[in-house]
């Protein structure tokens, strides 16, 4: 894992496909996980679902995945 600028290494990489509990929502609608701390925006999903995810975008600070099952 990479590591840069003083960011910790992301605990998720493209294309990893991960279970994941949204516990939150964003304010844009988009379901909210985490792996070790580190941010998961799901669009599509709710606050309790439990879903397996694919990371189809990984930023500094969070990532985005789709629902895959």
């Amino acid at each position: 894992m990479e590591r840069s600028r003083g960011f910790p290494p992301r605990p998720v990489q493209l294309g990893d496909v991960i279970d994941l509990t949204i516990d939150d929502t964003g304010s844009k609608g988009d379901g909210i996980g985490r792996v070790k701390g580190f941010v998961v925006f799901v669009p599509g999903t709710k606050k309790g679902d439990t879903v397996k995810v694919k990371i189809t975008q990984v930023r500094r600070r969070s990532a985005v995945g789709e629902v895959v099952e």
